[in-house]
C-alpha cells in the first residue's frame, strides 16, 4: 500500500490542508514553510501505531498539544489527521483512516490528549467499520485516551494499516551519531531517524540478506566514492558493529570504520541502505546534504529503478532544496508539491497549480529552473544591502 491522500487541519504549520501523493514526491518550500512538519504528521501516526507507542506518548514526545496545534487555528482547537491508503497493484483505494483529538486538563487535572472521534471505512466493506466518538454508549473519559490503532484486541479487523503505519520510514542520517553509535548501546530498542542505530539494526540482519544488500551498496559506492573497493560489516572484539572499507592507494589497500568516513559517504549509505531495505513508505530528509552534485542529479532515476524491483521501497516522499536533485529530466509536475507560507498556515499545491512555473516549464524550463526561485524569499538579494560596519556610529 502507499499513502494516497493526506488531510491535516490545525496541524503544526497547517491550519487546513488536503494532499494527494503518488509512489514518489518531491517537497519543496521555503526553510520553516513546514516540510519536516508534513513529514512528522506521518511518523506521529507510526509513533502511535508502534510497540510501546499510542496517542498519550506520540502527543508527549511532541511537547503536548499545545506544541503540536497550528498556531493559526481558529475558534475550534482539535487536531485532525486523515489518510487514504491505496493498493497499487489492484490499483484500488482500500482503507481510509481518520483522528480527531484534542487537550484535556490542566490546572490540578492532568494533562492529556482526548479522542474526538477514531473512524476506519473500508472501501471493500463499503462503509466506516470504526466510529468512535463520545456520543458512542461504549467509550468514556478513559476509554478515548487510547486509538483503536494502537490496541491489538481493537484493531483485529483494520490491523494492516496498523502495520503499514508501522512499516513507515523516517531517515535524516546524522554521521556524527553514526560515528559515535557504540556510545547509544543503551537506546538501541527505541525508534533511530537519524542513523544512530543503523549499526545496530544491521548487526542483527540475516547474513545472508545483509550480504545480498551490501554487495548492492558496493556496487553504487565503488562509482560513487573515489578508491573504495568494498564495504563490509564487522563486529570488534567487544561485540560492537562496525562497517569497514577498503580503500586502494599507494599503501596497498587500507581498511577504515565508519569513524573515518566522510559525512558524504556516511550520509550516502544510508540513503542506500534505507531505499534497499524498506518495503513500505520511506521520508527522506534532504538526502543531498554533503554530497557532490553529480551524486545527487543521479536519485530520482535512482530511486525509480528501486521501486521497479521485485521487493522494494514502494513509496517515497523526499524533502529537498536541491536544485541538482530537481534537474532530473525524469520528475513530473505532478510529482512536485509546493510549500508556501500565508498568514492562515502553510498551503500546499502541486506545480501545475501555478500558472507562472506551469509556463516556464512549458517554455523549456526545468522543473529546478522554474521552481527554486519560485520557492526563494522574497526579499533575499536584500541581505547584500544590509550595513555590517558595527563600528559607525
Amino acid at each position: 500500500m502507499i499513502i494516497s491522500r493526506l488531510k491535516l487541519y490545525n496541524w503544526k504549520n497547517f491550519q487546513n490542508i488536503e494532499i494527494k501523493f503518488s509512489k514518489r514526491n518531491f517537497i519543496i518550500g521555503a526553510n520553516a514553510s513546514g516540510k519536516s512538519n508534513l513529514f512528522d504528521s506521518l511518523r506521529f501516526l507510526r509513533d502511535i501505531s508502534k510497540q510501546a507507542g499510542g496517542l498519550q506518548t506520540a502527543v508527549f514526545e511532541r511537547g503536548g498539544i499545545k506544541k503540536i496545534r497550528c498556531l493559526a487555528a481558529t475558534k475550534k482547537s482539535n487536531i485532525l489527521i486523515e489518510v487514504d491508503l491505496f493498493d497499487e497493484k489492484l490499483n484500488e483505494l482500500i482503507w481510509t483512516y481518520s483522528l480527531d483529538f484534542m487537550h484535556t486538563g490542566g490546572g490540578v487535572v492532568k494533562s492529556e490528549t482526548k479522542i474526538i472521534s477514531e473512524k476506519v471505512f473500508s472501501f471493500k466493506a463499503g462503509k466506516w467499520i470504526t466510529d468512535r466518538s463520545e456520543k458512542n454508549k461504549n467509550e468514556d473519559i478513559e476509554t478515548l485516551k487510547y486509538t483503536h490503532l494502537e490496541q491489538i484486541t481493537a484493531n483485529k479487523d483494520f490491523r494492516d494499516i496498523q502495520t503499514f503505519f508501522q512499516s513507515i520510514e523516517y531517515l535524516n542520517v546524522i554521521p556524527q551519531l553514526v560515528r559515535e553509535s557504540s556510545s547509544y548501546s543503551s537506546l538501541k530498542n527505541y525508534e533511530d531517524f537519524f542513523g544512530r542505530n543503523i549499526l545496530e539494526r544491521i548487526s542483527i540482519m540475516n547474513e545472508r540478506t545483509r550480504n545480498s544488500y551490501f554487495k548492492r551498496i558496493n556496487s553504487v559506492l565503488k562509482i560513487a566514492v573515489p578508491q573504495l573497493e568494498e564495504l563490509q560489516f564487522h563486529k570488534d572484539f567487544n561485540g560492537v558493529p562496525h562497517l569497514e572499507a577498503k580503500f586502494i592507494h599507494w599503501r596497498k589497500g587500507s581498511k577504515q570504520t565508519e569513524e573515518q568516513f566522510s559525512d558524504g559517504t556516511l550520509r550516502l549509505i544510508g540513503f542506500l541502505w534505507a531505499l534497499i531495505d524498506s518495503n513500505g513508505t520511506i521520508l527522506l530528509e534532504e538526502p543531498e546534504i554533503n554530497l557532490h552534485s553529480e551524486i545527487v542529479k543521479q536519485f530520482p532515476e535512482f530511486i525509480s529503478k528501486i521501486q521497479r524491483s521485485k521487493r522494494s521501497v514502494r513509496q517515497v516522499l523526499i524533502s529537498t532544496h536541491s536544485y541538482d536533485l530537481l534537474s532530473s529530466p525524469g520528475i513530473g509536475p505532478d510529482e512536485v508539491l509546493v510549500l508556501q507560507n500565508s498568514a492562515e498556515g502553510t498551503i500546499v499545491n502541486k506545480i501545475n497549480d501555478f500558472q507562472e512555473i506551469k509556463a516556464l516549464i512549458d517554455s523549456g524550463f526545468s522543473i529546478a529552473e522554474a521552481t527554486i526561485p519560485f520557492t526563494a524569499p522574497r526579499d533575499i538579494q536584500g541581505i547584500n544591502q544590509l550595513n555590517f560596519n558595527f563600528f559607525e556610529q
